[in-house]
């Protein structure tokens, strides 16, 4: 994670990995985090997780990749 701005990259890394890492990420509640993840099960699992938490989510994809935007 870089917490300078507070994105996660998760790319290359199996769930629950990812949503541990986003988990992480939330601590303090900041208004935004950013995810980079490469497989649908992991952004469809980080997403559900961040919605549950009270964030909204943006995603976007580019060749396989996705990047979720995440909102308070």
């Amino acid at each position: 994670m870089n917490t300078m701005d507070n994105t996660v990259d998760a790319r290359g890394l199996s769930c629950p990995i990812p949503v541990v890492m986003v988990k992480k990420a939330m601590v303090g509640e900041p208004a935004e985090v950013s995810v980079l993840v490469d497989n649908p099960v992991a952004m469809e699992n980080v997403t559900r997780f961040a919605e549950h938490q009270g964030y909204t989510v943006t995603v976007s994809e580019d060749a396989g990749e996705y990047r979720l935007d995440l909102k308070k």
